[in-house]
């Protein structure tokens, strides 16, 4: 809960195998950066058990109901190629470019507006549980404090002046 609460973008850096709790706590991440050696695995039927930590709440919203039930009825393994293609992880980069892809997309987040990405988060997490009402509500709720912020009005000034802008998280 600790991944999907913070008010900051959580990067899954995969490097190896993702397998069990290990596969749970990649997909608590907000964005996966996998090298292309990777891979994921539901193994837990291979003993008896059944997928925890979180995979029964996140592997049916990334991948639908039967592909979940599938990946966790089978324990198969699932290669970056296709954990790409069903929406696993964001990209995929040989090993080589693995930390220079997570520097990047950190440095990105870094520079970002980040009041602005915290909320978002917090609205796309509470939305797995709102009907569309609620998520209008939260949605216009939100926009009017950041409408407010010195983020918002910094936004705005660089798109008029034709530059990039230098947010504070304000």
């Amino acid at each position: 809960t600790a991944i999907r609460e913070i008010g900051k973008p959580v990067i899954g850096r995969l490097n190896g195998i993702a397998a069990g709790a290990g596969m749970s706590l990649a997909l608590a991440c907000d964005i996966i950066i996998a090298q292309q050696e990777a891979y994921m695995t539901e193994l837990f039927v291979g003993i008896g058990l059944m997928p925890d930590a979180g995979s029964m709440f996140f592997l049916p919203r990334i991948v639908g109901m039967q592909r979940a039930f599938e990946l966790c009825s089978t324990g198969r393994k699932v290669h970056m190629e296709e954990a790409l293609q069903l929406g696993l992880v964001s990209k995929v980069v040989p090993f080589e470019h693995l930390d220079t892809a997570v520097k990047q997309l950190t440095d990105y987040y870094i520079a970002a507006a980040t009041r602005s990405i915290g909320l978002m988060k917090k609205v796309l997490n509470q939305s797995l549980s709102s009907n569309l009402q609620e998520v209008l509500e939260m949605e216009a709720m939100n926009q009017t404090k950041l409408g407010h912020s010195h983020d918002f009005a910094e936004g705005v000034m660089a798109f008029l002046q034709k530059r990039k802008p230098e947010f504070k998280g304000k």
